[in-house]
């Protein structure tokens, strides 16, 4: 199971990759919207901004969201980690329940590209 650090420590490292994305990617990251992360087996959220190509003001709150994101994901840590480090295709995860996304259908037909 992912620690808290690892599961922080992905985050980061998803916004470093995004913020040196080009072409398709970096537009998909392009989105300015409220973004949470549900990490189940973990119990807690982390919630930042989608904006200027990268994720910002990421912190950690315990249990579920305080509010409605405008992108909202769902998984455990260790499908978080696997993500990042490219070791498990987001489609399937999707897919397969795995990793549950919610957001409005133009920011999921953008997001496509970025995950």
């Amino acid at each position: 199971m992912a620690t808290l650090d690892q599961c922080r420590a992905a985050l980061d490292r998803l916004a470093q990759n995004m913020s040196s994305a080009d072409g398709s990617v970096r537009s998909a990251a392009a989105l300015d919207r409220s973004l949470s992360c549900r990490i189940t087996d973990l119990d807690v959220t982390f919630v930042g901004r989608l904006a200027g190509g990268t994720i910002q003001g990421v912190t950690s709150v315990p249990g579920p969201p305080p509010s409605k994101a405008e992108i909202r994901l769902t998984m455990a840590g260790d499908d978080l980690v696997a993500l990042v480090d490219g070791e498990l295709n987001f489609a399937k995860a999707w897919g397969s329940g795995r990793v549950k996304l919610e957001a409005g259908l133009r920011d999921l037909l953008r997001l496509r590209t970025l995950l």
